[in-house]
């Protein structure tokens, strides 16, 4: 064997070992990682195991304050959001706490349990980081409130700045604190859209609408650089109702008149100018709050309602987020509560937004669940597909036609899409706030044909039909737009069919009805488009009597979080106790943020126009809040 053969053979053997010597070192390293990673959850897992047997629930002194410091918004659900973003998220503070998610039933049940909890006996709302919600839910939680105060126990309102929001439930209370330079900020309700008419024609975009319903308003801003005139009438009509039913509680709860809690912006600027600017000593002479004093002087007086803790400088009182919720006792009559919050669209849920099919398969869980004898559908949106609206329709529709009656209780909104699958319902409720009906259809195109000829850029090529290759880079054949009314039309005349067939009306009593036109909850009952006033107790009551039932356990629907986001989930908790335990920081009287206002913007669901089935029963996208 020549000299050169055998280096090159012995080369190949060194690259070989070096190769294999390598991986075996990578694949050691693989199972290190593996390994170690595999005993870190182990070791978390049963420290978790280990704490909640070990202390499962903290028990509470006696004459305990529960604090109501909501952090953020209040949603019927909240939007299921990345586990690890959101340890993230707490644990680094990157993130603000108003824009974290609260359920309105937790709300709920934290202070209906504190009703009865013999240790709480009073509670604080603490509500500077409470960004808001709408005006229905507001008045749950106030009913709530009234429920706590009927049962003999105070509530008390600290803050330095009350928002609308914050300051209807703080007139709940017996007495309201505010700080010496505090404001009590009422300016009223409003609506606000952005039109892009001059945008599009600017961009040489073509915006291609189809629709049925003269009052269905979220297409204006596509068609014009301003709010129609009946569309503006409409919405003035709504929000001075709104603004009115706000001041009226408001006024009730005060023991005071409307024209003492918001005088006109006229008497108000005079009336602040007597003060001397000074907000808070006009907001006393106002009746809007009951006492002005500085944080350390309102502290005194709460250490001498609830008492003390000197071993941990902390006043007698408990967060909601740490107040344990108790689990209830399961029950063979169950009572089913499925939650259709946001918009509608095809497929699985996603970040709030509603997935036709997650909702269907709920349904379809709880028809099929031998337990499960009614079914309440929280509706708390403002429409979507109609493919998957339908869908959503008629699986209601087989799990009424089973024998489980089917209660419909609306939130702020049940408009379009969301009336189209409350239309199955046995009874239909609604809060006098609610807006329903916008019976109507639309959708919308945008091609960019005449952008890219302006840039140079052109299409062309051949087909088999003038509908074969539709593209948004194309201008739409004449043929394919009439296509999409007949659609839009056909979809209309089976929306207002079903509403007549499921109301028991003729065609043209809903015609009258229809048009796109949104109705809140008041008119809604005088037109036959719901059958009561009320709110998710009433729903939950009726539905036990349409089962007749004397006992149940109620079944929320909710997403099921796998093993890993519930391991998670729990160490975080852990982990952040341990983080405030060691630091301290919160302090009922001194952590309080500057509020940060929320604007909620005009949301447009995307037009699948690459398939007609998919022609979108959009929402109006009126939306009037508090701010």
């Amino acid at each position: 064997m020549s000299f050169i053969k055998k280096t090159y053979i012995w080369n190949i053997y060194r690259i070989l070992y070096k190769v294999l010597k390598y991986s075996i070192k990578f694949l050691h390293f693989v199972r290190i990682t593996i390994t170690n990673i595999l005993f870190m959850l182990l070791i978390i897992l049963i420290i978790i195991i280990y704490l909640n047997v070990r202390n499962p629930v903290k028990s509470l002194p006696k004459n305990t304050a529960l604090v109501l410091d909501i952090n953020g918004t209040i949603v019927d659900k909240p939007a299921t959001y990345n586990t690890f973003k959101k340890i993230s998220q707490n644990l680094l503070n990157t993130t603000t706490p108003n824009t974290q998610e609260n359920s309105l039933f937790d709300v709920i049940n934290i202070i209906r349990q504190a009703k009865n909890d013999s240790n709480i006996t009073g509670l604080i709302l603490s509500l500077k980081n409470f960004s808001g919600c709408n005006q229905t839910s507001l008045e749950y939680i106030g009913k709530v409130l009234r429920e706590f105060q009927s049962s003999g126990k105070v509530i008390y309102a600290i803050s330095d700045y009350y928002s609308q929001s914050q300051y209807f439930l703080a007139s709940y209370a017996n007495k309201i604190f505010l700080t010496p330079q505090g404001t009590v900020d009422l300016r009223g309700m409003y609506t606000n859209r952005f039109y892009y008419k001059s945008l599009l024609d600017n961009l040489k975009i073509n915006t291609h609408i189809f629709r049925v319903g003269e009052y269905k308003s979220a297409v204006e801003p596509f068609m014009q650089n301003q709010m129609s005139l009946h569309v503006r009438n409409e919405e003035k009509k709504l929000i001075n109702y709104l603004w009115n039913q706000y001041l009226n509680i408001v006024a009730i709860n005060r023991k005071t008149t409307i024209q003492k809690i918001f005088p006109g912006i006229t008497t108000i600027i005079n009336g602040l100018s007597q003060a001397h600017g000074n907000t808070a000593v006009y907001a006393l002479k106002n009746n809007w709050i009951d006492e002005i004093a500085p944080y350390s002087e309102i502290e005194n007086k709460m250490k001498k309602i609830f008492g003390y803790d000197i071993t941990n400088s902390s006043l007698h009182a408990i967060s909601m987020y740490d107040y344990h919720i108790k689990t209830p006792k399961k029950h063979n009559n169950q009572i089913a509560i499925i939650c259709v919050n946001g918009p509608i669209i095809d497929g699985t849920d996603n970040a709030g937004i509603i997935g036709g099919d997650t909702i269907v398969q709920n349904i379809r869980n709880a028809r099929l669940n031998p337990k499960v004898k009614a079914i309440v559908l929280r509706v708390n949106s403002p429409g979507g597909s109609v493919n998957a609206s339908e869908l959503i329709r008629l699986e209601l529709i087989s799990t009424k036609n089973s024998g489980k009656p089917i209660v419909v209780c609306m939130g702020s909104i049940a408009a379009s899409g969301g009336y189209w699958i409350s239309t199955p319902a046995n009874v239909i409720i609604a809060n006098n706030n609610t807006l329903t009906g916008s019976i109507g259809i639309f959708g919308i195109i945008n091609t960019f044909e005449k952008s890219l000829d302006s840039i140079g850029i052109h299409s062309d090529g051949v087909d088999t039909s003038p509908i074969a290759n539709i593209s948004s880079t194309k201008s739409l054949p004449p043929e394919y737009v009439n296509m999409m009314q007949i659609y839009v039309n056909t979809n209309y005349h089976y929306f207002v069919n079903t509403v007549a067939t499921a109301r028991c009306k003729t065609i043209n009593d809903v015609k009258k009805i229809a048009q796109g036109h949104i109705w809140l909850g008041h008119d809604a009952i005088r037109y036959g488009l719901i059958d009561c006033i009320g709110d998710l107790d009433d729903a939950i009551n009726t539905a036990a009597n349409l089962a007749n039932l004397k006992e149940y356990q109620i079944n929320w629907y909710k997403d099921q979080a796998n093993w890993i986001d519930s391991l998670m989930k729990a160490t975080n908790k852990i982990l952040l106790n341990i983080i405030t335990d060691l630091f301290n920081q919160h302090n009922l009287f001194t952590n309080f943020n500057k509020n940060i206002q929320i604007n909620y913007s005009d949301i447009i669901s995307p037009f699948k126009w690459n398939d007609p089935k998919n022609c979108y029963a959009l929402y109006s996208n009126y939306d009037p809040f508090i701010k």
